[in-house]
């Protein structure tokens, strides 16, 4: 997914959307330690899509911050 539809999310959609990649990141790690892993490289996009989010989320509530100190 690109950084611009994430941005475009609210705020339930991201918390929507970082829980099913933390389930999915589980269901990886379970399958990589099991030996199942078909696509290992599937393990870093999920991180790097978490960290995407996390990250937006940061964004909106600074700015959240910003609007009420000005």
């Amino acid at each position: 997914m690109k950084l611009n539809k994430i941005r475009e999310m609210t705020e339930t959609e991201l918390n929507a959307e970082m829980l099913k990649m933390k389930k999915e990141l589980f269901n990886l790690r379970f399958q990589h330690v099991t030996g199942q892993l078909e696509n290992p490289v599937r393990m870093r996009e999920v991180k790097k899509q978490t960290a995407r989010i996390k990250t937006v989320i940061r964004e909106k509530e600074l700015s959240g911050l910003k609007k009420i100190q000005v």
